[in-house]
């Protein structure tokens, strides 16, 4: 028998769909489908973040999705950044 990963609800904030819709549309359509592929498998590059800052980080590509889990079922995504300006 196969245990299957239970599937994540997302909250986007506000500040994280404003990022995203400032990004182009196909770089756009290459993040949600990382954040896709994360919440069906919780397969990605995924890291917890240290202090001061909290939450984790998702890497995809030349971008950086910052997320928190609000419960065990469910994320926040806080931010949405290149890597040059994700930790600055």
């Amino acid at each position: 028998m196969t245990a299957e990963a239970v599937r994540i609800a997302v909250i986007w904030a506000p500040e994280a769909r404003a990022d995203l819709r400032a990004i182009d549309r196909e770089t756009a359509m290459q993040i949600l489908h990382c954040v896709d592929r994360y919440l069906a498998s919780r397969t990605g590059d995924v890291k917890k973040l240290k202090a001061p800052r909290v939450g984790f980080r998702l890497r995809c590509g030349d971008y950086r999705v910052f997320f928190d889990h609000k419960s065990e079922n469910t994320i926040e995504i806080t931010s949405v950044r290149n890597r040059r300006d994700a930790y600055r």
